[in-house]
């Protein structure tokens, strides 16, 4: 983070500043505090950091802006919301940086579409990306006080559970480039309807400025209703006709996926280290954020190779005589039907899908777990293990579709019973929301196996 005043700050969130001072870092946790520091007492469901501003003062914090304070102390900003000021000041950091900002949003793949954007962006541009999770009001903000005056570029992860998160998050991004990956089912319980949540995705454009770049999923049925004269709309994919971005003779490897890349006149061979053809989406996505940004198609596709995915997302490992596919971050739907494509395409003999719960579905859940397992048994799984009581739906929609089933409620009787029944060459996806630790099944076989 670069130095900022704190008489900037008042400006940005409409407080009151009696001293001023240089700011150095601003932090959310009373945990994290120096002599440098502005303290942004946020209030959850949970807790109330108002609270703690006696002991952030008392460690010597430059400022503190909260909405309570009962004490006198001419290092406190009082602003009435402070998650709304938290956006305010990150809005006015980010406008001191022309450098071009690309935020992306969507169902599914969004940090994957992020890390593939990083890598193309960052073999001309030192690139900032978001890390982790940091995709929510909180995460948006620490991640654009991470920009520096070092930075070339930014790509910005968007994620919401509500109308109107996007909304805020991309009037402080004010992003250049804008991306929906895709519109599923993540969050349907909360938005009504898969147009509910394109118009909570499209929420996106709000932050950007006319005729700006609108980079989306061609071949996805809900992106394909947009019809705009406001931006640049951009389309990838494989099936349609009409993409400015599209995949051909597509081969998926052991160790990622190559197909053929063609833009308007141009094409290239192109090889990405990540399996599935939602990858291959992911791809063709970070190659138009590359032209939009003065690559050449071969340049963009040079330096894919060099895409890593992040945490448990389907990593595949061969261990011993088996392929593990870990991808275990987080589940939902479409992922999950994903991952499952992925599955069987690259088995070499026998596909075991080892399904943990899907959270966060409502009353949308016994359907969704139960479309998923018959999903499952179409995709041709030989063997479908559940974890959990919401999978026992997707137990009983692979079993009645034909494929071979057992549900377990006990992680080591699952991870027993699936030693027990592997054999050479097999391939087993992991996969489960992040609650469910789906990842203890295959540690627990790594650490037996000394792997």
């Amino acid at each position: 983070m670069e130095e900022i005043y704190l008489s900037e700050i008042a400006a940005w969130c409409n407080a009151e500043a009696s001293s001023d001072g240089k700011i150095r870092t601003i932090s959310t946790d009373s945990r994290v505090i120096d002599e440098n520091t502005l303290f942004i007492a946020l209030k959850g469901e949970r807790f109330d950091a108002n609270d703690f501003v006696d002991d952030v003062l008392e460690k010597n914090a430059k400022a503190v802006i909260c909405s309570r304070y009962n004490g006198k102390s001419d290092r406190v900003l009082l602003v009435e919301d402070t998650g709304k000021a938290l956006l305010d000041i990150a809005k006015g950091y980010r406008e001191k940086f022309n450098i071009p900002f690309v935020a992306l949003t969507g169902s599914v793949g969004k940090t994957t579409t992020k890390g593939m954007v990083h890598a193309v962006l960052s073999e001309k541009f030192n690139t900032l990306k978001t890390q982790g999770n940091l995709n929510n009001e909180i995460g948006v903000p620490k991640t654009l006080f991470c920009i520096d005056n070092s930075h070339e570029a930014a790509v910005i992860e968007m994620g919401m559970n509500h109308f109107n998160e996007i909304s805020r998050l991309t009037n402080a991004v004010k992003p250049d480039i804008g991306i929906i990956t895709n519109v599923g089912t993540a969050h349907i319980e909360n938005l009504g309807s898969r147009e509910g949540i394109l118009k909570a995705k499209y929420e996106i454009t709000e932050g950007m400025e006319k005729g700006a770049p609108l980079i989306i999923n061609g071949d996805n049925d809900m992106l394909a209703t947009i019809n705009t004269d406001d931006f640049e709309v951009i389309k990838f994919g494989v099936e349609q006709d009409d993409l400015y971005m599209k995949a051909e003779n597509i081969r998926f490897l052991p160790d990622g996926s190559e197909f053929t890349a063609i833009c308007e006149s141009e094409q290239v061979e192109a090889f990405v280290p990540a399996v599935g053809i939602h990858n291959v989406y992911n791809a063709l996505c970070a190659m138009c954020v590359g032209k939009k940004l003065g690559f050449t198609l071969q340049e963009a596709s040079n330096a894919l190779k060099n895409f890593a995915p992040e945490g448990m997302r389907q990593n595949v490992r061969q261990v011993m005589d088996y392929t593990f596919i870990e991808d275990c971050y987080n589940a939902n739907p479409d992922s999950m039907k994903a991952s499952l494509v992925t599955l069987n395409t690259i088995k070499k003999t026998r596909s075991i899908a080892v399904l943990g719960d899907m959270l966060e579905l409502g009353s949308f859940s016994d359907e969704a777990h139960f479309t998923v397992g018959k999903f499952a048994a179409e995709q041709k799984t030989d063997i479908v293990l559940t974890f959990g009581e919401a999978s026992k739906f997707t137990e009983k929609g692979a079993k009645e579709n034909g494929a071979l089933t057992k549900a377990f409620m006990d992680k080591d009787e699952l991870t027993n019973y699936l030693k027990s029944i592997l054999k050479e060459n097999d391939t087993v996806l992991f996969k489960g929301s992040r609650s469910m630790k789906m990842e203890e099944i295959f540690q627990a076989l790594y650490k037996e196996w000394e792997v």
